[in-house]
């Protein structure tokens, strides 16, 4: 009872002691958070002056402002945040429906050997979605990813843009670096004993790399081809290198032995007896002499300068004895599509490459070699990107003479272009060739027989392996667009035709020619009057 009393009669004092408590806690906050001024703090008002009540509104709105403003900053990281959240999410759903057995990339740090196995799947599914061991089927042209080509000196883009070159160093430390070191770990992998064989081992250095191809898909990885001379001639050793986001996995390593490979070179052809001519030196230098693992279809339209097509070849094979050619003859109106299509088909014997060419194509031997290393039967096609020569009459034109062909076969940004919209070049084994339906013979006369073709093993389980060469040069030529062509041909046809004459900077030379005379005449006047 006296206990009740005594809290009854402390109760008023603790009142008291809390209110007072409060008020000193309020002073103290008005204090540390009045916003200061240029030189000093603001002062707090006095409570008996005028402008009391108006002052402490005055602060009251402003900080209200302020924790407004900071409020409606975190509600908008938190919308961002929520947001990305969702997106990882969406993602890593989306992998785990497309992987529900090996994909489990939730890493699980309790328990190690788990992480690393859930890792490690998560790595070797890059490598199935990279088409490494097979090909995907795609829409479009467009959406094949090109490779890129390199040696060991130079690198060979098709993403040129308006500063870099067709061929060029790899200038760029990362790019250098990169492939560095994916060709030392290719000869590391080479030079590693296999445990099978008791023979002396070939030891490789970087100088027994011959080519290379790498591409990269943002959403897999950088996948590499490098190409190594092997124990003897016509033999090769292929490393198939990924990089999946990650370090670099070996994904491939076999012998390749094309000695006995032949391929098949069909050219379709009408009149044009003089550019065969020039074809068949290169075919004979090239082909005959250096390769000497080829045949040649010639499949002719017309009589008109037959005799003269037909004299030509007779006599490359009496002078280099070479006996490997066919002769078909069609009485119909040229069809590049329906003379490749009857020359593949003509084929009676083994399994062939067949390298689809055109009379205004010149070849070296180690493109033929990488025609044979980027075929496979069932597997792979080869769509190289050749180099397409600009008119030799303007880019030589301020010197005292056009240079011979040998010396104009040069890959420079001022001497041609690669040709990345043509896709009529092309090495694929014959078997496949049949089974995916050969050319779409309703399309006559030029042009678009090849992109159809394309498109078909885009469309297929076919691995499409897309990249420059420097060994495929297209010879400039005066090209004529007929007037029987359908519109959308000919438009082509135009546009083939305007790509072919110059570069940006020498036309521009060439339309601006009067003004740039004028300039040079109005430098010389003031020159002679100083």
């Amino acid at each position: 009872m006296v206990l009740r009393r005594g809290f009854i009669l402390f109760l008023p004092r603790l009142v008291g002691l809390l209110v007072v408590a409060c008020c000193s806690m309020s002073i103290v906050y008005m204090l540390a958070c009045t916003p200061k001024g240029d030189n000093q703090q603001l002062a707090l008002p006095r409570v008996h002056s005028p402008t009391a009540k108006e002052g402490y509104e005055a602060i009251l709105q402003e900080r209200e402002e302020q924790h407004r403003n900071y409020i409606i900053s975190l509600k908008k990281q938190i919308a961002q945040l929520k947001a990305e959240l969702q997106g990882r999410t969406e993602q890593l759903k989306n992998m785990q429906n497309q992987y529900p057995d090996s994909l489990d990339i939730r890493l699980d740090h309790s328990k190690p050997e788990k992480a690393q196995a859930n890792l490690l799947a998560f790595l070797r599914s890059q490598v199935d979605k990279a088409e490494v061991h097979s090909g995907v089927k795609l829409s479009t042209e467009y959406a094949a990813v090109p490779f890129e080509s390199f040696t060991l000196q130079k690198v060979y883009q098709l993403e040129t843009g308006l500063t870099r070159h067709p061929e060029e160093k790899p200038v760029r430390k990362d790019k250098r670096d990169e492939l560095i070191e994916v060709i030392e770990l290719a000869v590391g992998s080479l030079n590693k004993p296999d445990g099978v064989s008791k023979a002396k081992p070939h030891v490789y250095t970087a100088s027994d790399f011959v080519e290379g191809i790498y591409r990269t898909e943002k959403n897999k990885g950088t996948l590499y081809e490098l190409t190594f001379k092997g124990d003897a001639k016509h033999q090769f050793k292929k490393i198939v290198l990924f990089r999946p986001f990650g370090p670099v996995m070996k994904v491939k390593n076999e012998n390749v032995n094309v000695a006995d490979t032949l391929i098949n070179v069909i050219v379709p052809l009408a009149k044009r007896a003089s550019k065969f001519r020039q074809f068949m030196q290169n075919f004979r230098e090239m082909g005959i002499q250096q390769d000497g693992r080829i045949h040649l279809t010639v499949v002719y339209f017309g009589k008109e300068q037959m005799n003269e097509v037909k004299s030509i070849l007779e006599n490359t094979s009496k002078s280099a004895n070479f006996k490997n050619f066919t002769f078909i003859q069609l009485n119909e109106e040229f069809s590049r599509g329906k003379g490749l299509d009857v020359g593949a088909r003509f084929w009676k014997g083994n399994n062939v490459v067949l390298f689809f060419c055109d009379v205004d194509i010149y070849f070296t031997a180690e493109f033929l070699n990488s025609c044979r290393l980027n075929t496979q039967p069932g597997k792979k096609v080869f769509y190289p990107v050749l180099f397409s020569q600009y008119n030799p009459s303007i880019i030589y034109g301020h010197h005292d003479s056009i240079p011979s062909l040998e010396q104009q076969l040069i890959i420079k940004k001022e001497t041609g272009f690669w040709r990345d919209f043509g896709f009529g070049m092309t090495c694929q084994y014959r078997s496949d060739f049949i089974n995916i339906g050969g050319f779409d013979l309703d399309i006559k006369g030029w042009g678009g027989e090849d992109v159809h073709l394309y498109r078909k093993y885009l469309h297929s389980n076919l691995m499409v392996i897309r990249t420059p060469v420097r060994g495929l040069f297209h010879l400039w030529h005066e090209k004529q667009c007929l007037d029987e062509l359908t519109p959308e041909q000919y438009k082509m046809c135009m546009q083939s035709k305007a790509m072919n004459e110059a570069s940006h900077g020498q036309l521009g030379m060439l339309i601006f020619k009067q003004e740039i005379e004028t300039h040079l005449h109005r430098q010389k006047l003031s020159g002679k009057k100083t």
